[in-house]
């Protein structure tokens, strides 16, 4: 073995040791138990604060009801008419920016 190969080696004792960690975690399962065995996520928030951010999300829109509005909609904010829109949709179209279908896709800038 080389070298590098000896230093990273464990010990009888420290593989028990680590065996002993793990099963006081509970990352050890036995049988046909769950596998790979469920981490519980440790949280320092209180159940009030989880509920008050849950609210605070609901009034902001940020939470969907199922997979019809998932994701969420972001509000759209413009500052833009619907004639400046269609203005800079023209000269996209004009500039050969915007195709149909897929056969050109991603669009190629014509000469």
């Amino acid at each position: 073995m080389s070298s590098s190969a000896q230093n990273k080696t464990k010990t009888r004792a420290q593989v028990r040791a680590e065996l002993a960690e793990a099963k006081a975690a509970g990352e050890v399962t036995y049988g046909e138990q769950e596998y790979p065995p469920v981490h519980r996520p440790h949280s320092d928030k209180t159940r009030a604060q989880v509920r008050a951010e849950l609210e605070q999300a609901r009034a902001a829109g940020e939470v969907s009801s199922g997979d019809l509005d998932y994701p969420p909609p972001l509000p759209s904010i413009t500052h833009k008419t619907r004639e400046q829109v269609r203005a800079e949709l023209k000269a996209a179209k004009e500039a050969g920016e915007v195709t149909y279908g897929e056969q050109e896709y991603p669009p190629e800038r014509r000469k």
